[in-house]
């Protein structure tokens, strides 16, 4: 018996045993944005239901990726007087000692339509979150995209920019001092085109190695081959020529993997990405979890293609 016990034990260390932490949390929660506020993990994603139930974010902090708490109606839309329904893809970001999430809202299909990219402001992360414009950020149609799936993005110069797009088109703008709008790029313009090959939507941005790293979601997003690509450039304008798919479904774990976030810990050189996916077992198009796993690189500083698992990722705290 003590021997069984110690073959036991050993098996359990050497990870045979592992516990399953894919999805990370219970729940049909899609477009995961992942970040981290002093000594916590947090995901923002989007509540999946049919539009008219999309009229809140629940969002998850963690200390160490594997155990995670759920912060519940971090807003809604009785917070949001102009947002009816279809609240979509949190973005977050901190700056001084506020909190401004963007979203969109309304899935808006014309310029004659009321949404598109809102933006609320609050003094914690967990919220509560109140409109910061009583108006859309966006809410019209700029070199043919449509405003959804924002990502906010600090440039290591202090710039702050606002990449976002859906219907193959993607867009870059850069905001002003108190993202209440834009100010216009050198060529006078406020929305610059930044459409790399195969994009669909779901754009997001992180710098490493003084390279910026270009992400976005292709295919459609209620099918199985929904998946995430990149390019890497000198700028954060570009331009944005696509190196390879990076995520995709795996037909024995689970298919529509795709609409991520990275997560860099900030003390080691260790990369997560946060996405979505949709179980073997599901066909409806909301059915979709979050989940993290290993994002690694070669040596060329190229992304590696990812495992996507069911055990996810060991605990890794940030103190």
């Amino acid at each position: 018996m003590k021997n069984l016990t110690i073959i036991l034990g050993m098996l359990c260390f050497s990870g045979i045993f592992a516990q399953n932490n894919n999805p990370v949390f219970p729940g049909w929660y899609a477009d995961p944005e992942g970040i981290v506020f002093d000594d916590q993990y947090w995901i923002y994603p989007t509540y999946s239901a049919p539009y008219d139930k999309q009229v809140f974010f629940d969002a998850f902090s963690s200390p160490d990726l594997v155990n995670w708490t759920k912060h519940e109606k971090v807003i809604d839309t009785a917070a949001i007087k102009w947002a009816k329904r279809a609240v979509w893809a949190p973005s977050i970001i901190k700056k001084g000692n506020k909190y401004y999430l963007f979203f969109g809202a309304n899935d808006i299909q014309s310029d004659d339509e009321l949404g598109g990219i809102g933006v609320a402001v609050a003094d914690d992360p967990e919220g509560p979150y109140k409109d910061h414009l009583g108006k859309p950020l966006i809410g019209e149609f700029h070199n043919g995209a449509q405003p959804i799936d924002q990502f906010c993005f600090r440039d290591k110069d202090g710039q702050y920019y606002l990449y976002y797009g859906g219907w193959g088109h993607c867009n870059v703008a850069k905001l002003n001092e108190d993202f209440t709008g834009f100010v216009p790029f050198e060529d006078g313009t406020i929305f610059k085109e930044v459409t790399p090959e195969g994009y669909v939507e779901g754009p997001f941005m992180f710098i490493k190695d003084g390279k910026y790293y270009f992400m976005w979601s292709e295919g459609g997003w209620t099918g199985p081959d929904y998946s995430v690509a990149y390019a890497i450039a000198d700028s954060p304008l570009g331009p944005f020529k696509r190196i390879d798919k990076i995520l995709q479904q795996d037909k024995d774990i689970a298919t529509g993997a795709g609409h991520h976030s990275v997560i860099k810990h900030p003390k080691d050189n260790d990369y997560y990405i946060v996405y979505h996916r949709r179980p073997l077992t599901e066909t409806d198009g909301n059915s979709r979890e979050t989940c993290i796993d290993v994002m690694e690189f070669d040596s060329n500083g190229h992304i590696k293609p990812v495992k996507i698992t069911k055990e996810g990722v060991a605990a890794h705290t940030l103190k």
